[in-house]
């Protein structure tokens, strides 16, 4: 288990490297989707508030793939991931799997970390 939840790791963190740093450098071309996930990727991207959200993917990604900071990492993933879930359920359903798959990436990175989750689930006032 423990080399699954390694690759995990590296999986989604290049990922979201890789997908964050696209934001600026345009090296994989957009899929095609439908005219209103199109003008809402527009207004994020035409406002710079996709920017803020990149930073965030590559911090996150930067965070899992040097293995330091992991749930510092996985906090900042996790609403990216939440985003990119409700855009596709939204917008383009047919583009959610990518979506899919490193939401359960970072539920098995989650999984191995979850004690340091510990203190912000309790019940505790």
């Amino acid at each position: 288990m423990k080399a699954a939840t390694m690759v995990a790791r590296y999986l989604l963190g290049v990922g979201m490297l890789v997908f964050g740093v696209n934001t600026w450098l345009k090296f994989m071309s957009p899929a095609p989707m439908p005219e209103d996930g199109t003008q809402f990727m527009g207004l994020l991207f035409g406002s710079g508030y996709f920017n803020a959200v990149a930073i965030l993917m590559i911090v996150g990604g930067l965070a899992l793939v040097v293995g330091r900071y992991v749930a510092l990492g996985l906090t900042l993933l996790g609403p990216v991931l939440v985003n990119i879930l409700l855009f596709h359920l939204s917008f383009d359903l047919a583009g959610i799997l990518m979506g899919l798959v490193f939401s359960v990436l970072w539920f098995v990175v989650f999984w191995k970390h979850r004690g340091s989750f510990a203190a912000m689930l309790s019940a505790d006032g």
